[in-house]
């Protein structure tokens, strides 16, 4: 067995800390710390839906993801003229992920936006921003249900992590050193208890089996049931 950079055992998260209500201002809030990677995730309650729910008296959950500048070890530009490429998919990620976690869209012609702004950056930042856009989401949608007299539009909690091969020897929550040299890396993103919403697995450096991709999978999924218990501890279920 190698040692991982920061010493874990192959099957441990880096610390986490949800810190709920961090920002006082939006009607959900969480900024999550995973290891060396800080997230600050708003939800924010705006009235009106895309054009396409227009009329239909259902609303929209949907999200944004941003680095900032000097989140990583160089300075990067901020995206001025619209987000990037990867940008767009990490954001179109955890709008999917987020909509899988709400019980129905029935709330009125509402959209609940979860802004991602990532303020420190080693690894994990897309997984981070569902774990901790999940919290903020649940507070915005108890917020909604409070002003329009309804029961919660939520529905299941929603979390991710990474999981990668590196050396050799399958990992889970990958820093950026070990993803950045992983042979074979993964997001996973599953609602409580046990159902998948996307499996992102590229063969980085080299192919996989699928014993090997089946033992990810548990790995993800042992990992993001510690990751829920910590989702319950900070929302007070």
């Amino acid at each position: 067995m190698s040692v991982r950079p920061d010493g874990r055992a192959p099957a441990d998260l880096r610390p986490v800390v949800l810190e709920r209500g961090a920002n006082p201002y939006a009607e959900g809030s969480c900024l999550i710390r995973m290891g060396g990677t800080l997230v600050h995730c708003t939800a924010s309650v705006e009235a009106g839906v895309p054009p396409f729910r227009k009329g239909t008296g259902s609303g929209w959950v949907t999200a944004e993801y941003a680095m900032l500048p000097r989140a990583t070890v160089e300075r990067t530009s901020r995206e001025r003229n619209g987000p990037g490429g990867r940008t767009q998919e990490i954001q179109r990620l955890i709008g999917r992920s987020l909509r899988a976690a709400m019980g129905t869209m029935a709330f009125g012609e509402f959209t609940i936006k979860v802004d991602c702004d990532v303020i420190q950056a080693d690894g994990g930042t897309r997984t981070a921003s569902i774990t901790g856009g999940c919290v903020a989401l649940a507070d915005a949608c108890r917020w909604l249900a409070d002003r329009q007299g309804i029961a919660s539009p939520f529905g299941t909690l929603v979390a991710a992590v990474s999981v990668g091969v590196v050396d050799g020897e399958s990992r889970l929550d990958l820093a950026y050193l070990e993803d950045r040299d992983a042979h074979v890396d993964a997001n996973v993103v599953m609602l409580e208890p046990d159902r998948f919403v996307e499996v992102q697995g590229t063969g980085e450096n080299d192919t996989f089996s699928r014993a090997q991709l089946d033992g990810l999978l548990d790995l993800a999924h042992a990992g993001i049931t510690r990751l829920y218990a910590l989702q319950r501890a900070a929302l007070g279920w």
